[in-house]
């Protein structure tokens, strides 16, 4: 199994950036997806996420700007950033819970990382 993350950008605040990761291989069952992201010098941080059922959680300082959003079909999660601002400077890791065959545990899977840099 495999997530492949794209998207991130330099770009100035108050801008916008769409991040997508796309998982792959070999696949039954997809639970929670989300987005972690890592600052420098910080820990990581969850700041997204969406079950498959379509509940969702944000981290508060990105509540009203960023939308989570998923697409089954395709294995996809996106994240959409609006009003991006410096602090959300980071790594921005996507994970996903995923169930290679029927009746087997879920295991998380994180993607290699896209840096998104906000310039104020």
């Amino acid at each position: 199994v495999q997530l492949q993350a794209s998207g991130g950008g330099l770009v100035q605040a108050g801008e916008s950036l769409r991040l997508s990761c796309a998982a792959s291989g070999s696949i039954f069952y997809i639970n929670t997806m989300g987005w972690y992201r890592q600052a420098p010098g910080k820990q990581r941080e969850l700041v997204a996420n969406i079950v498959s059922g379509g509940g969702l959680f944000y981290e508060d300082s990105v509540k009203g700007r960023f939308t989570i959003s998923r697409d089954n079909a395709k294995n996809t999660v996106y994240l959409q950033m609006n009003s991006l601002k410096p602090e959300d400077t980071g790594v921005y890791y996507c994970k996903a819970d995923i169930m290679t065959q029927r009746g087997f545990v879920p295991y998380e899977y994180f993607g290699q990382g896209t840096q998104v840099t906000v310039s104020s």
